[in-house]
């Protein structure tokens, strides 16, 4: 039988196993975050940033899209004009990317989920499943914040409505302060002295 110190011990590093592995998680969602731009109004990923993270070339990786062009609709995935690809370019501050003969390829979610049917390797499907994990969670945080600025628009639509109200109510509640401010006179009890006599 193990001693309960040699069970803490176990469990104890389990728990840092278990800690470290939820930050190697996080490390790689927000590696994947920082490489999700918007573009025409859409979250895109460039074809370059998802072939460094899928292990391939950048031109194997278009080579691939070209092959299956029918599966990347213009909703999936498109070319970046060169002013898009300027602005991006001025935006990241980055010029490491050289002279490119292409344009690069701007992929939206669903793009991203179709790749991993032509780049059928391992890699690529593990990628893909923490790419769209991180597009749903950047949908769901948009939603709530839809939903709290629903709420706080129909909250300031109520209280400029009730503007009247409230004022009334802060004016009496401003009497009733300065009520209890002034000391208001007050009967002496016990008995008065006949001071006649």
């Amino acid at each position: 039988m193990r001693p309960p110190i040699f069970n803490f011990y176990i469990y104890k590093i389990k728990i840092i196993a278990m800690a470290k592995k939820e930050l190697q998680v996080l490390v790689a969602e927000q590696k994947i975050l920082n490489r999700i731009y918007v573009i025409r109004g859409e979250k895109v990923m460039l074809d370059r940033d998802l072939s460094e993270m899928y292990g391939v070339e950048t031109k194997q990786l278009k080579r691939q899209v070209k092959r299956n062009i029918e599966r990347f609709p213009k909703d999936f995935m498109f070319e970046l004009t060169k002013k898009e690809f300027e602005n991006l370019r001025s935006q990241i501050g980055s010029s490491s990317w050289g002279g490119t003969r292409y344009m690069p390829m701007a992929f939206t979610e669903q793009g991203v989920a179709m790749l991993s049917t032509i780049l059928n390797s391992k890699t690529a499907i593990e990628v893909n499943i923490r790419i769209i994990r991180v597009f749903t969670r950047l949908r769901e945080y948009a939603l709530t914040h839809k939903e709290i600025l629903l709420q706080l628009a129909k909250l300031e639509k109520e209280v400029k409505g009730n503007s009247k109200d409230i004022e009334n109510v802060f004016m009496v509640l401003k009497e009733l302060l300065e009520k209890k401010s002034k000391p208001t006179p007050r009967n002496k009890i016990g008995f008065r002295r006949n001071e006649e006599n």
